[in-house]
């Protein structure tokens, strides 16, 4: 990699790029069919993700009721 304070090194200007428009598009369904997989995996690691929470909060909440069990203290019916 050539330092700025080289003087050899050439600065360079991109104006244009050519793509025809029939390659971007191939470009992009290529992009949105590698999306899909990648949806099913993310909605499948925060399923999990929010089980994992819902099942410590649903113990975190039954071991706070079966302490208020054992102190005596009325608990209304849900």
């Amino acid at each position: 990699m050539a330092d700025s304070s080289d003087p050899a090194a050439t600065r360079v200007v991109i104006r244009d790029i050519d793509v025809p428009f029939l390659r971007i598009v191939t470009i992009l369904v290529k992009w949105s069919l590698a999306a899909i997989p990648a949806i099913i995996i993310a909605a499948i690691l925060y399923g999990l993700l929010f089980a994992l929470i819902a099942g410590l909060v649903g113990n975190v909440i039954s071991v706070i009721n079966a302490l208020l069990q054992a102190l005596g203290v009325p608990i209304p019916p849900a």
